[in-house]
């Protein structure tokens, strides 16, 4: 894995999986494609038509896939959580609208023929920036350090400890080979998903989502040498930081009180000289 600052995964190619299989998988190409229920309340997507009633839209660009949701629209969720406006995808979340279910599936590269596991695996040493990153369940938040290998499983001596009494003891390990990293099954009854499909070993990359019993959800994350392409929509203007504002120029008080007093004195004067003469 090369050095550098992490950034974000590129925009890779997603499909859109009905788990009531009542549609065929549609790829997501760029630009948007809308989420609809029509006439027979069927949730499918759909045209630019305007008969169908429009629920969300999936929007494609250079950024990465973003779920808009339509205005006036409830029960729109993503990972089990509702989304009222926006909400950025990627490959393995779930979304659900009206009830269906939309799985993105992603590419991935399943192990058919994992190597063994050494008794001591040579990883990345105290490098800890190669990260597992919960993105929903128990470990929501949390990141693992891979420098060494990680298991996970219901068991308290496991390094990331699901409870959840139908959790496997052991589900995976996590294990570093040289600048790989892979996701291997330790017997689990069914695996688990990455980007969506289904595997049991998995040679992972920067990005894939591992989706284990559960909505137990992680995120690897890896070092990239270059610079993010893309940045997340800002919903607001952003505000200039205070070194790049124009520096405000100060301008010299001018002192005008003697040029007061001197007025005062001079209508004192001719108020005075007016009495005078006038009284005479």
């Amino acid at each position: 894995m090369s050095r550098g600052p992490a950034s974000l995964p590129p925009v890779r190619t997603l499909q859109v999986h009905f788990g009531n299989r009542q549609q065929p998988d549609q790829a997501l190409g760029p630009g948007m494609q809308r989420i609809v229920r029509d006439a027979s309340g069927q949730v499918r997507l759909g045209d630019d038509s305007v008969g169908p009633l429009l629920l969300a839209r999936f929007c494609t660009d250079e950024r990465g896939l973003w779920l808009q949701v339509a205005s006036g629209v409830r029960g729109i969720h993503v990972n089990g959580r509702p989304v009222r406006r926006m909400a950025l995808l990627r490959a393995g979340d779930s979304v659900h609208a009206d009830g269906v279910e939309m799985l993105l599936r992603g590419d991935c590269a399943p192990a058919t023929q994992p190597p063994q596991a050494p008794e001591a695996i040579t990883g990345n040493g105290e490098d800890q920036r190669v990260l597992l990153r919960g993105v929903g369940g128990q470990h929501h938040g949390r990141a693992h350090a891979l420098n060494r290998p990680r298991t996970i499983g219901r068991d308290a001596a496991a390094d990331i400890v699901i409870d959840d009494p139908v959790f496997p003891e052991l589900q995976a390990r996590f294990e570093c080979h040289g600048e790989r990293v892979l996701l291997r099954d330790l017997g689990s009854p069914d695996g688990c998903r990455v980007n969506g499909v289904a595997v049991r070993h998995c040679w992972l990359r920067a990005g894939d989502q591992v989706v284990f019993e559960g909505n137990q959800r992680f995120v690897l994350e890896v070092p990239l040498g270059a610079a993010p392409t893309y940045l997340p929509a800002v919903a607001e203007e952003a505000v200039p930081a205070a070194e790049t504002r124009p520096a405000l120029v100060a301008r010299p008080r001018q002192r005008r009180w003697p040029w007061l007093l001197l007025s005062a004195l001079l209508m004192g004067v001719l108020i005075s000289a007016l009495l005078l003469f006038g009284a005479r």
